[in-house]
């Protein structure tokens, strides 16, 4: 988990530095034309994958036939789909009225190629629990990408600079694993282990196609109905708020499904697990959630500059959004890791329709904001449906998991609103406004933690405490 945090936080920290520089050298239109195209790139990911990389991990014991045929596997996939994003790439650009983006899309679907040729060794990776060459690569990459995408907007070469950013990102990691991992596929393709590992893995291609569509069609829409300067502000909005909800979370579960397949048959131990990170998860990322919220407006200015005001209140409704989508993966992965692909599906298929349904209906009556109220109502759906399919087949019963969360809820919000309310009062000017709000909610919340000293916050504690003792060697 060391590895993987500093894995996280520090490829958080480039993106954040990124995000910073390439907003004063891109436009809103820039990072909209890529946001347009980002629902066929990961729907086409998903077919690749196809859900034998959760398959190859979730099976204790893989063999050199079940690797190389998932290799081969991908490798025909990538080819089919490409195909079809190439010859469809005149059609989806006249879907959204831009032009440029057939051009874009059928260079940016290189990156199918180079995804189905590293997967399965970055699966080895994981399911060895070596986090330290995944960190090393990724941050190396990461800079490298950065470095690159910084000089082409610089000079002016706009959506290209993005499209080669993302290329790099996925190339680099690809070349470096392939000659690092000593395994090479075999010229082989056994149909026996491909049925094995479909009856799992199906499913769970299945479930994360239909999150994948799931996350994604929003954007499809907004870059229907609106410009691509609207869905490149909601792409900004969209993609800070992920940097506070979605990295501590991806820092945990990218250890801990490994861990939840090694303890699957003891849902005890499992269901001590989740608690713990679900309530280590609420303790720190519920309060970053709320003081973002109140310090938007400064945070965008200070960051981005005032060319990205319009996205400041779509991030603000999407941080109610962020504090259900912090916590899903803990509960999704469990059931992930005890085998029940198929029951995964079932209620995925059920979210993601009602999902749907949400946005669809909130854009329907009141545009953007009704779209992004749609959003909120979603992710705090699908967090029940995923707490309920833990308390029935794990047993940490729903009714525990609400409570467990209930205290960092109640004071974080109470918090906000004393913090909200004191601003209010003193009616300072937008910096210092920003600086009051933050500095009386951290003395509130710490206080609280100092004084009460939550089983959460000693969660956390146990969690760091290797970190520290590494730090005093």
């Amino acid at each position: 988990m060391i590895w993987t945090a500093l894995q996280r936080y520090s490829t958080m920290l480039i993106q954040f530095i990124s995000g910073i520089i390439l907003a004063r050298l891109l436009t809103p239109h820039d990072y909209g034309c890529i946001g347009m195209l980002m629902i066929f790139m990961v729907l086409a990911e998903s077919f690749i994958d196809g859900g034998f990389g959760s398959a190859l991990i979730q099976k204790k014991r893989p063999t050199q036939e079940d690797y190389s045929t998932i290799f081969f596997w991908n490798l025909g996939m990538a080819v089919l789909l490409y195909a079809i994003l190439f010859f469809s790439a005149p059609a989806i650009a006249r879907f959204y009225n831009i032009p440029l983006l057939c051009d874009v899309l059928r260079v940016q679907g290189v990156i199918l190629f180079i995804f189905a040729f590293n997967i399965v060794q970055r699966n080895q990776l994981q399911k060895k629990l070596n986090f330290k060459v995944l960190s090393i690569v990724t941050i190396s990459t990461s800079l490298i990408a950065l470095s690159v995408t910084i000089f082409m907007a610089y000079h002016g070469y706009g959506v290209w600079s993005l499209v080669t950013q993302h290329i790099l990102t996925a190339l680099i990691p690809a070349l470096v694993f392939w000659f690092y991992i000593k395994w090479r596929p075999i010229l082989t393709f056994s149909w026996q282990s491909f049925k094995e590992l479909f009856s799992f893995g199906f499913f769970m291609f299945l479930t994360n196609l239909l999150n994948q569509f799931g996350h994604q069609i929003q954007g499809l829409l907004i870059g229907r109905f609106y410009n691509a300067s609207t869905m490149g502000f909601y792409s900004k909005a969209n993609a800070t708020e992920k940097l506070t909800s979605s990295s501590i979370s991806q820092v945990m579960t990218q250890v801990t499904y490994p861990l939840y397949a090694q303890v699957q048959d003891d849902k005890v131990k499992l269901a001590s697990i989740i608690r713990q990170l679900t309530m280590s998860l609420s303790f720190i990322t519920f309060p970053l959630m709320f003081i973002l919220l109140l310090c938007a407006k400064p945070i965008f200015i200070i960051l981005y500059s005032e060319r990205w005001l319009d996205s400041v209140p779509y991030f603000q409704v999407l941080c109610f959004a962020g504090l259900a989508y912090s916590l899903q993966s803990v509960n999704h992965q469990s059931i992930s890791a005890i085998g029940k692909s198929k029951t995964l599906f079932i209620w995925t298929l059920v979210k993601r329709v009602m999902g749907i349904a949400f946005v669809v209906t909130g854009l329907l009556i009141a545009g953007m904001k009704g779209l992004l109220v749609g959003m909120v109502i979603n992710t705090w759906f699908s967090y029940a449906v995923n707490i309920g399919m833990v308390s029935k087949y794990i047993g940490y019963k729903w009714w525990n998991q609400l409570k467990d969360i209930m205290p960092v809820m109640v004071v974080s919000i109470i918090a906000a609103i004393i913090s909200y309310g004191i601003s209010t009062l003193l009616d300072l000017s937008l910096y210092f406004d920003g600086i009051a709000k933050f500095v009386v909610y951290v003395i509130i919340y710490w206080g609280w933690t100092y004084i009460f000293k939550p089983e959460a916050s000693k969660n956390v504690k146990s969690i760091l405490a290797p970190l520290k003792r590494k730090l005093k060697l």
